[in-house]
């Protein structure tokens, strides 16, 4: 098992499978009532994120991201976390506001570059453990089951 420390954008824990992708737009992009990436020129495309850990270095497009990934985290067809190397506003919005709406638990935390490249490659489980915004969370990759 592997660890890295990270910034917490988002409180919260999670465990599940990890996906990694190029950055994606909600907008138009993510169909949150059926949970697959819609947007046919995504590497993604055809592919559900819901119940799994999104590691992607930041987010595409439109400040509407936010309410769709809201959406898609009500409907349980969200991501169970997400890894990004930026701070996206956006999508952390859109975490906050499923988290305090509709009672989720979806992390989002930034890690540096080269953590990034090795959970990105990883074939493995993600477990964010991301307790509170004043103290560095935790990104476990360990292979197998969760």
């Amino acid at each position: 098992m592997n660890t890295f420390e990270a910034i917490t954008l988002v409180p919260g824990h999670a465990r599940a499978p990890g996906i990694a992708l190029p950055p994606l737009s909600f907008w138009g992009g993510y169909d949150a009532g059926r949970g697959v990436i819609v947007d046919a020129t995504h590497a993604g495309h055809g592919q559900s994120l819901a119940s799994r850990i999104l590691v992607m270095p930041r987010a595409r497009g439109s400040s509407s991201s936010s309410s769709v990934l809201a959406e898609a985290l009500r409907n349980g067809t969200g991501p169970a976390g997400i890894v990004l190397t930026e701070r996206d506003l956006i999508l952390s919005i859109g975490a906050i506001v499923a988290n305090e709406l509709y009672a989720s638990n979806v992390p989002v935390v930034m890690v540096d570059e080269a953590a990034f490249a090795h959970i990105a490659a990883a074939d493995a489980h993600i477990e964010i453990d991301a307790p509170d915004a004043a103290f560095m969370a935790r990104v476990r990759v360990s292979p197998g089951a969760p």
